[in-house]
């Protein structure tokens, strides 16, 4: 659940919070292109890594 106020509408909630400040998106999704598509990381490599980051950071894994 958000810790942010969500617009109210249908959809999911990840996809009614882009409508805050959709401009956002065009660079998250820059990011996401860059890290998964051109990665020179294998996947599991990559997905160890965040893994151990999220972990640093104490997030829930």
């Amino acid at each position: 659940m958000a810790r942010i106020d969500v617009p109210e509408g249908e959809g999911r909630e990840a996809t009614r919070i882009w409508q805050l400040a959709p401009h956002l998106g065009v660079g998250l999704h820059a990011m996401g292109e860059a890290t998964y598509v051109n990665s020179s990381l294998p996947i599991r490599e990559r997905e160890v890594a965040r893994m151990r980051i999220a972990q640093l950071n104490q997030c829930h894994v």
